[in-house]
């Protein structure tokens, strides 16, 4: 069961169907994107010598190239190894080298400062010589691995989540069973990054032969959504909170034709109740709030537009998503009664096979055939879900995952760095912002700091401010109390 089959099968009910937008223009229909990813997944056979199970990676800003990419890797059995464009370049090379990867596909403003493999820029004279005689689609069996998803973990080396073919057939389904029905001309708009949810949620449109719709700047612009929403018929799209939160103050809201808007899937971070009813009162009874992560994409959770009615549901994330089980768990992994908080857990056919190439993270996260999240919630007695804590220190800053680890391992390469501890703080845009208290040895700066992060790490992660302390707050055990630094840094 190849997931490309959703586009073979809508090219040939309706080959003149739009495909893939931008902006308002289209630049594919279904015919000539099912060609266009027959013929690329012929080149990287023939010319790149790949056999089915490979890898090649996506390093890409939303653009229309994207889906013809995807959709060619698995054309050709290949494995997809989609990665956020906003990544710094030695964050490209560990993820190309623990892949495995030998080609990557890149926008042009990216291709430059990716190493480690083939690149190819997408667009390109060499692009377009990629093309080769195409054959049939390559058969894959539903556990083979179709997108393997980097996310990072707390040790900061990122992991990565190997999805199947059957995961996101799976998550494809419970888009139609849970949140909509879709139709041809319908659209899906990508405001958010075609390489995480934005992107999955292209599939059951592609699979209802609906148009996906790219953004001409390629990023999040509030202005050039609300005209999309309103060039466009029967139109959805996923945000994380801040960019709804972007998007109810815009000048542009209090005139935006919403009429086309159908559905906004929203998630990836907590919503604030109040951020919740204004954009109630701005978008209406079309938001649908979802929880799960890169291990089980989409796919845990999921608050139905009708509940959206009743404030008090409105501080949970819904209740199980059609064919998917939840639990809350304690420390020696026993079914806690309703009410009890304790490790959130899942299981369905949405869950990942495991971690690549690392057994040992793969054991500990589907122990006993669940998946632990990390997170810590509790289920009252109808089986909706309120999230408590997030027991991995996780920050969710503008929806994108930064892992304290990953930056206080980045410091501790100063010399004058004797200790520090990184935590999240609540900023009422991005949701929160990276704040690194410090303990000198010697003489450093802030913007020395500064410059040591922007060297390893994506710029997104960089702490927002740095305190110079004397010494951390600890325990008798010599732990951190990073709670007492959450108090410190809101005081």
């Amino acid at each position: 069961m190849n997931l490309v089959q959703f586009l073979h099968a809508a090219a040939r009910r309706l080959p003149q169907a739009p495909a893939i937008a931008l902006g308002t223009r289209t630049v594919s229909t279904y015919g000539q994107l099912a060609a266009r990813a027959a013929r690329l997944a012929a080149g990287m056979r023939a010319r790149h010598r790949l056999a089915p199970g490979d890898r090649v990676a996506l390093a890409m800003k939303n653009c229309p190239e994207y889906y013809e990419v995807l959709l060619a890797c698995w054309h050709a059995g290949l494995t997809a190894v989609p990665m956020n464009a906003k990544l710094h370049p030695k964050e490209f090379a560990y993820i190309l080298a623990n892949a495995g990867a030998r080609l990557c596909v890149a926008t042009p403003e990216l291709a430059g400062s990716i190493a480690g493999a083939e690149v190819i820029a997408a667009g390109s004279s060499e692009y377009a010589r990629l093309e080769d005689v195409p054959d049939a689609p390559a058969d894959v069996r539903p556990g083979d691995t179709a997108w393997l998803f980097y996310t990072s973990g707390t040790t900061g080396m990122p992991k990565g989540a190997m999805l199947t073919h059957r995961n996101l057939l799976f998550a494809s389904q419970a888009y139609f069973a849970d949140i909509d029905r879709l139709a041809p001309g319908d659209s899906i708009l990508h405001a958010a990054p075609l390489t995480h949810g934005s992107g999955l949620y292209g599939l059951p449109h592609l699979a209802a032969g609906a148009l996906n719709v790219i953004p001409e700047s390629g990023s999040f612009e509030p202005e050039e959504i609300f005209r999309l929403i309103a060039a466009h018929r029967g139109v959805s799209f996923f945000a994380a909170p801040t960019m709804l939160v972007r998007l109810m103050a815009s000048r542009a809201a209090g005139s935006a034709d919403l009429r086309n808007l159908k559905t906004i899937t929203y998630g990836g971070a907590a919503m604030y109740v109040a951020d919740s009813l204004r954009a109630i009162d701005l978008f209406g009874p079309r938001l649908y709030q979802l929880f799960g992560q890169g291990e089980s994409p989409m796919t845990i959770t999921g608050l139905p537009q009708a509940d959206h009615a009743a404030r008090a549901k409105l501080e949970s994330c819904g209740f199980a998503r059609t064919g998917v089980e939840v639990k809350v768990f304690d420390a020696e992994d026993r079914e806690l009664p309703a009410g009890e908080t304790g490790e959130i857990v899942t299981r369905s056919d949405c869950v990942m096979a495991g971690y690549w190439e690392n057994p040992s993270a793969t054991a500990q996260t589907l122990c006993g055939g669940w998946l632990h999240t990390g997170d810590l919630g509790s289920l009252d007695e109808a089986g909706y879900l309120t999230i408590r804590d997030r027991s991995k220190d996780l920050i969710i800053a503008g929806g994108s995952n930064i892992y304290p680890r990953e930056i206080e391992e980045v410091l501790l390469r100063h010399p004058a760095v004797a200790e520090c501890s990184v935590i999240g703080r609540p900023h009422a845009e991005w949701g929160e912002e990276v704040v690194a208290f410090v303990v000198r040895r010697g003489d450093v700066s802030a913007q020395e700091l500064d410059a040591l992060c922007l060297e390893h790490i994506a710029r997104f992660k960089r702490p927002r401010e740095y305190r110079f302390v004397e010494a951390l707050p600890k325990n008798n055990y010599g732990k951190v109390l990073k709670t007492e630094l959450r108090r410190i840094a809101l005081a």
